[in-house]
């Protein structure tokens, strides 16, 4: 997990302040240090070996992240579930520490992983441990401060490495369970459809639209494989000075599912702007920055995951990004339920959750483009 460095350019660093780096732990997820030192003096021992010292990091809207650092100067990383009332199924962080070990033996690159503890008597609710990865955490998709020849590369690294995540093979490193492999994406629209009904705190007629026209409109199952599910610019860890992923952060929504779905969303970068409430390519220069247009960037993907030939029409593409956008959209409309509980793990919460009523209402007007000749 994550020391994030100093992004490309100072307004950058300070427009993202509020994410980056650690504080004092707030008083919603405090815990007893004493009770976690003692548990790790039976289970982790180098890391229980004199005074314990925690902060929490500024980032994550979902389970709080906390530096553990050791007595020799070592320092680790813990994921908890936060605690009070949560969705059914969601901040599943046995799930997490379970895919990221499995990657382990993989050409993915994941924090080494050390313990998990589902006993809810020693912090108050499970959590895990791995190792903190220094490097950059980039935030701004256009990279400021970067040349086109920078920017291309950070493009090609994000490309390279979520095609290498589609590659494996979920089977051989003992994650067969880990998902049902059928019908992924009426499951999910399924899932977020309940995990937003959960959430709801007004009406938002886009959302209820798109939850009347996605089961009708999807597209035909393609293969299985391990899908991150938040794969994103600021959810991987960059080395400090080279194009190079040393880390992919932030597994709580992974499952298996058709990657291309998952790819997908990583593509909506593509469709969103760049702008207080949201980090977007909608709108720049791409090729005066040196970042592939979306089309191009499909292209490199096929390729890269033996998919060359491979033939995906404008409604089948769009309809992915529609349902990604939905899905986020109930994402976000949990964030907004947990700030308005006082449960979020950022300060953050209330303004990202307030994006998704736009977000809705921007994948409505996309869906409404598609399937000319079926109903809407």
């Amino acid at each position: 997990m994550t020391t994030p460095e100093t992004p490309a350019a100072p307004d950058v660093n300070q427009q993202f302040s509020q994410f980056t780096g650690t504080r004092p732990v707030a008083p919603q997820h405090a815990f007893d240090v004493d009770r976690l030192a003692a548990w790790l003096q039976a289970h982790m021992p180098a890391l229980a070996a004199g005074p314990l010292q925690v902060a929490q990091f500024k980032g994550g809207q979902s389970n709080p992240t906390f530096m553990l650092t050791a007595a020799d100067g070592q320092r680790y990383v813990m994921r908890r579930k936060p605690p009070g009332v949560l969705l059914p199924s969601a901040h599943a962080v046995d799930r997490e520490f379970r895919v990221i070990t499995a990657l382990g033996q993989t050409d993915v690159p994941v924090a080494r992983t050390h313990v998990l503890c589902e006993d809810p008597a020693v912090i108050g609710t499970a959590f895990y441990i791995m190792d903190c990865v220094d490097g950059r955490v980039l935030w701004d998709p256009t990279l400021p401060g970067m040349t086109p020849a920078e920017r291309a590369a950070i493009y090609a690294e994000l490309n390279r490495v979520i095609a290498a995540l589609h590659r494996v093979d979920p089977l051989a490193i003992g994650l067969a369970g880990y998902g049902k492999p059928e019908a992924y994406l009426a499951r999910q629209v399924k899932r977020w459809t309940q995990q937003y009904r959960a959430a709801e705190t007004e009406t938002i007629p886009a959302m209820e639209a798109l939850i009347d026209w996605l089961p009708q409109h999807l597209p035909p199952e393609g293969p299985v494989g391990i899908v991150h599910g938040d794969y994103r610019l600021d959810n991987v860890m960059f080395h400090p000075t080279e194009p190079r992923i040393l880390a992919v952060l932030d597994w709580e929504l992974s499952t298996l599912g058709d990657p291309l779905v998952d790819f997908a969303y990583h593509c909506m970068t593509w469709h969103m702007t760049n702008g207080p409430t949201s980090r977007g390519l909608a709108g720049a220069d791409l090729a005066a920055l040196g970042i592939p247009g979306e089309p191009a960037y499909l292209q490199t993907y096929l390729q890269a995951t033996g998919q060359a030939g491979r033939q995906i029409s404008a409604d089948v593409w769009g309809t992915y990004i529609v349902f990604n956008m939905f899905r986020l959209a109930g994402i976000l409309q949990g964030i907004l339920g947990r700030a308005l509980q006082g449960n979020a793990s950022n300060a953050a919460a209330l303004e990202s959750g307030r994006r998704a009523r736009p977000l809705a209402e921007q994948a409505w007007a996309l869906a409404q483009t598609l399937h000319r000749g079926r109903p809407h």
